[in-house]
């Protein structure tokens, strides 16, 4: 368990942030952008980071789903 606390710390901290700022953005759109908004932004000033962050995406997905054999997920290890 002491193993995974720091990424149960991290993700909950993940979840927190991206909650107390969507909300925000809701609540006061003129002063906040929704992550919507901002990958939006930021795609128009530089078309390449949309890729960038695909790729990061996809290169996590093969990793949890890799059939390699200790990954449970990927149906590995059987």
């Amino acid at each position: 368990m002491m193993m995974n606390l720091p990424w149960i710390l991290g993700t909950l901290g993940a979840i927190a942030f991206f909650a107390v700022f969507e909300a925000l953005a809701f609540k006061h759109p003129e002063r906040f952008n929704s992550l919507s908004r901002f990958i939006a932004g930021m795609g128009a000033k530089w078309p390449l980071s949309i890729f960038l962050m695909g790729l990061f995406c996809g290169i996590l997905a093969a990793h949890f789903f890799w059939p390699w054999a200790a990954n449970p997920l990927g149906a590995g290890g059987g």
